[in-house]
């Protein structure tokens, strides 16, 4: 824990110090990113997920921090960079950050990302946050984000054998599967619905998925929620083949090899 608030605090050192971009050190835990950061007051080691709509503090860190009620207000600090009060939902996040070997603060989400250039390098894993132009230029055009409301998306295809289709999936640093689809999209006949939720054990199986010309065969692959906005969501078991930089002002997602 000293060492992550180190890290924590230098990374905020070299952004206040005049930089443009900053990097930290950060860390997967069940295929998820995990860094230190600070929102509304709250410090220990947040989920950054790229594909949350959302942002939110854990109800039991924010109850230890006398805070009652089903939002708070403040500024968020992660990697360098410090980001203006916003405003972060209280929730209870025990089905989401259970199996993780740390307590887990809270998730910092595409709210609070998309104003951002966001660089991960998963191996080792460094994560950096920087303004618009701040970075050199990577080659190649990058894949198009767009967004479904407030949830990024990009183009990918995928097959289950028989059948292929375009998807309009979320590239999710938080996400704990290679792939989850949408029911309205794909079904898995026989298998119960928990086991194939979020952060639960079941497993299907996408036969394949392309994206940014390399095909992935035989993906571990579960449901996505109901209320999700877009066809699915794509993690870091796909997406961490690549350098990733999150051009989110730019609207582009680079996929630069490592």
């Amino acid at each position: 824990m000293i060492a992550r608030a180190a890290l924590l605090a230098c990374g905020l050192a070299a952004w206040s110090g005049g930089a443009r971009a900053a990097e930290i050190a950060c860390w997967l835990d069940r295929g998820v990113l995990v860094a230190p950061a600070t929102a509304a007051g709250v410090s220990g080691d947040f989920i950054i997920d790229t594909g949350a709509d959302h942002s939110a503090i854990h109800n039991t860190r924010a109850q230890a921090a006398g805070h009652e009620g089903e939002a708070m207000w403040g500024e968020v600090s992660l990697a360098g960079a410090r980001v203006a009060a916003q405003d972060l939902a209280v929730e209870d996040l025990d089905a989401r950050t259970w199996a993780f070997p740390t307590p887990i603060a809270g998730v910092i989400g595409a709210d609070i990302l998309r104003g951002f250039v966001v660089e991960l390098d998963t191996s080792p894993c460094r994560l950096t946050l920087a303004l618009a132009g701040a970075l050199p230029r990577p080659a190649g055009p990058g894949v198009p984000i767009s967004w479904m409301g407030a949830t990024p998306v990009v183009s990918v295809a995928i097959s289950d054998g028989p059948t292929a289709r375009t998807a309009a999936l979320t590239p999710a640093t938080g996400l704990d599967a290679g792939v989850r689809l949408s029911p309205a999209i794909a079904a898995v006949p026989g298998a119960e619905a928990k086991t194939l939720s979020p952060y639960e054990d079941g497993r299907a199986e996408l036969r394949a998925l392309s994206l940014g010309g390399a095909l992935f065969e035989h993906l571990r692959a579960g449901l996505s929620d109901e209320a999700a906005t877009s066809d699915g969501a794509v993690g870091l078991e796909v997406l961490g083949r690549w350098r990733l930089r999150f051009d989110f002002p730019g609207g582009r997602l680079h996929l630069i090899s490592p």
